[in-house]
């Protein structure tokens, strides 16, 4: 069963292609353009869909992507 989690926010595939380690999820078998809306989780992995466990996208978490989604990005997760 698919998880909701408390906060996520969507991009532009576009706009985290501007990460210079960016790598997609090739096993999802779904057509994505530069205009493709993905949505980013509060656990900074990067997902088509609004769920946080099913088509993952991104999940190769690191400070430094974790540093362009503060400062490019300008994620922020709300106190919730």
């Amino acid at each position: 069963m698919a998880t909701m989690g408390k906060y996520c926010k969507a991009y532009l595939l576009k706009q985290f292609g501007q990460f210079n380690q960016w790598n997609e999820n090739k096993e999802i078998n779904q057509e994505l353009t530069e205009d493709s809306v993905l949505n980013l989780q509060e656990s900074y992995v990067g997902t088509d869909g609004i769920f946080k466990d099913e088509n993952i996208i991104f999940d190769n978490v690191t400070d430094e992507w974790k540093d362009f989604c503060h400062n490019i990005l300008e994620f922020e997760i709300p106190a919730l």
